[in-house]
């Protein structure tokens, strides 16, 4: 579903961000990507959805290049970005209509879903009133449930659980798990890693631009039985 091969980024003449790296993610898997802070998680993510451009490799989604076809790979995905920037002068439900135009996604569907899952974060009595009265946490569920409204091959979350409650951050991970249940591909980025640890079917550690490891949780925890002690093992100064 996700390829990304031989991909570096470089910033200015010097800082190399992302430094040759390789990944796949297959369908109907909840992969995780962790790392420290300045790792390269996000650049690695924004190359991903086409924010920004590699400066060597290619990147494919659904075996279409986010390069050579933006438009086309594209539709494969939806993006839920670190910090929920948006417009905040529409209404909740513009937003959502607005997304759901952007796919296509059939009106009758598109009421359907923004049913289910503004509902489930708790925030459906509130599609009425204008974005910028919502708190940081409404503006993520708003932002997670219109990426969910197109059901799309691939859905893309940076650090999601952010200005999440206890509560919402249980819907997501039972909705994640719902999507992968029905084909769909999950591909995340956590600081969390028990939630990394209890959900994902393969994780990749990131450390100063490269992959150092990618695995099944079970095949990386065998050096230790704790994620967490591997994690700080493994992004330790080289």
């Amino acid at each position: 579903m996700l390829h990304i091969e031989n991909v570096t980024k470089i910033y200015g003449k010097s800082k190399t961000a992302v430094d040759n790296i390789d990944l796949d993610v297959g369908k109907g898997e909840i992969f995780g990507f962790i790392g420290p802070n300045g790792a390269g998680k996000t650049t690695t993510i924004k190359m991903i959805t086409g924010m920004l451009t590699p400066t060597k490799g290619d990147i494919t989604l659904d075996g279409i290049s986010i390069t050579d076809k933006p438009i086309d790979a594209k539709k494969t995905f939806t993006y839920v970005p670190d910090n929920p920037m948006i417009f905040d002068g529409i209404k909740g439900i513009d937003y959502i209509n607005f997304i759901g135009n952007m796919y296509g996604v059939h009106p009758d569907a598109r009421k359907e879903l923004t049913e289910k899952f503004t509902k489930a974060f708790e925030i459906y009595d509130d599609l009425k009133k204008p974005i910028n009265s919502y708190s940081h946490g409404m503006k993520q569920k708003l932002i997670i449930s219109a990426a969910l409204i197109p059901q799309p091959k691939l859905f893309i979350l940076d650090e999601p659980m952010t200005g999440l409650d206890p509560k919402s951050s249980r819907m997501l991970k039972d909705i994640m798990k719902e999507h992968k249940k029905n084909g769909g591909t999950v591909f995340f980025s956590s600081h969390v890693l028990e939630v990394v640890e209890n959900l994902c079917d393969r994780i990749s550690i990131i450390h100063q631009g490269r992959i150092i490891a990618t695995g099944t949780v079970a095949e990386i925890k065998k050096q230790s039985d704790s994620l967490e002690d591997i994690f700080l093992e493994m992004t330790a100064n080289e």
